[in-house]
């Protein structure tokens, strides 16, 4: 179940969003000012925050980017300010949604659904991008790699030549599937520049080159199968 922080000085708004939201089942919190909303978001996770922008003590700007200091917190915004410009502010900032008032509760609610759908399937996909072999630690999507928590220094190429042997780990590759893979159909050089960039990954890897593993005649695997 999700639990929604809702930020909004105006108590009947709060209460309307907070029975629509109960209703679709979500935990809801409430809080009347930004400054409020930061003091909670610094002690409790929150999955989505439906936040106003005028706000006394602090807006929901300044709130929504002190918060995202800390925590990549989901944002739909609230406002009654329609122009073009308050909207591409708020998405400059961080700001996932941005709803004008006054607004239908029930649209409030599918943004909600869409939103946390949203984050749900970026959160597993950054969660299915990263790797761990022992001390060896491989971020695809941050194009990272850490070895024994010491960022590792390789070129482009090094990069994209282990992501691939890691995506396809315990599966054999041959030469020619990297340079297709790796180099693309327009490559013109030969099986040699795989071996050489393989040197240079295993001499980046350090203890960690073990893990890829040479296949006589045909060319190379990631092994790791614990």
């Amino acid at each position: 179940m999700a639990h929604i922080l809702i930020v909004d000085d105006e108590v009947n708004i709060r209460k309307v969003v907070r029975e629509y939201a109960e209703f679709e089942g979500y935990e809801v919190t409430e809080a009347e000012n930004g400054m409020e909303a930061v003091g909670l978001c610094n002690d409790n996770d929150y999955d989505l925050i439906i936040m106003d922008v005028m706000m006394p003590r602090l807006d929901g700007y300044s709130a929504c980017k002190e918060i995202h200091k800390s925590k990549k917190i989901p944002v739909i915004m609230l406002s009654a300010r329609s122009e073009e410009y308050d909207k591409l502010f708020g998405f400059e900032i961080g700001v996932d949604d941005y709803v004008v008032k006054p607004f239908s509760p029930k649209e409030l609610m599918a943004r909600v659904k869409v939103v946390l759908k949203r984050n749900a399937i970026t959160e597993q996909v950054a969660i299915q991008d990263k790797y761990v072999f022992e001390g060896l630690e491989v971020d695809i999507s941050g194009r990272e790699v850490y070895v024994n928590g010491v960022k590792a220094s390789m070129t482009p190429k090094e990069y994209d030549l282990l992501f691939f042997l890691v995506k396809n780990k315990n599966i054999a590759l041959s030469r020619d599937k990297l340079l297709e893979e790796v180099w693309g159909y327009d490559f013109f050089g030969d099986d040699r520049t795989v071996d050489t960039h393989i040197k240079m990954l295993r001499n980046s890897l350090g203890e960690y080159r073990r893990f890829i593993v040479t296949l006589r005649g045909l060319g190379y695997k990631f092994e790791y199968l614990q």
